[in-house]
């Protein structure tokens, strides 16, 4: 994945405090769901907050701290740009033929069939495509699930 700077220290305690609604000092999944955006004007798929969120947070306090928090802006401008990378039409959404060129990227070979799985498992519009969060949790998902195949394999 395709990494970026990350932005002034200032400028994400400035996003923090906004996102931090009840100023606990914790960003809770709920908080992080309602600021997040995945460009089709509905809310981000909960199971991808609640899967980044327990990336990042070290002491199973159900949100992440500040500095936690620049690891999930890192995380998730990271995938935004792996996104927008294979939106090839720019449409805000990943087809099959632009999840099956992502995925292949990423080392992946796998059958039409199996694109067709994903894309019906991942797509909560039911439109054949898949919004940004959704992506994320279709390659979250895979990577977990292939590495628990090698691990029980070896």
């Amino acid at each position: 994945m395709a990494s970026v700077g990350m932005p002034d220290p200032s400028f994400l305690w400035g996003v923090f405090q906004r996102v931090d609604k009840d100023r606990s000092g914790i960003i809770s999944d709920t908080e992080l769901q309602q600021a997040l955006s995945n460009g089709t004007w509905t809310p981000f798929n909960p199971a991808t907050v609640r899967s980044i969120l327990s990336m990042f947070d070290r002491e199973n306090k159900g949100g992440v701290n500040f500095n936690e928090f620049t690891g999930v802006w890192k995380y998730i401008s990271d995938w935004q740009n792996v996104f927008r990378r294979y939106d090839r039409d720019n449409s805000g959404m990943i087809d099959k033929h632009e999840l099956k060129q992502a995925l292949t990227g990423f080392g992946y070979r796998l059958t039409d069939q199996f694109y067709d799985l994903l894309i019906q498992k991942f797509d909560r519009q039911r439109r054949g495509q898949v919004a940004f969060d959704d992506f994320i949790q279709c390659c979250v998902v895979l990577q977990i699930r292939f590495h628990l195949l090698v691990s029980f394999i070896i």
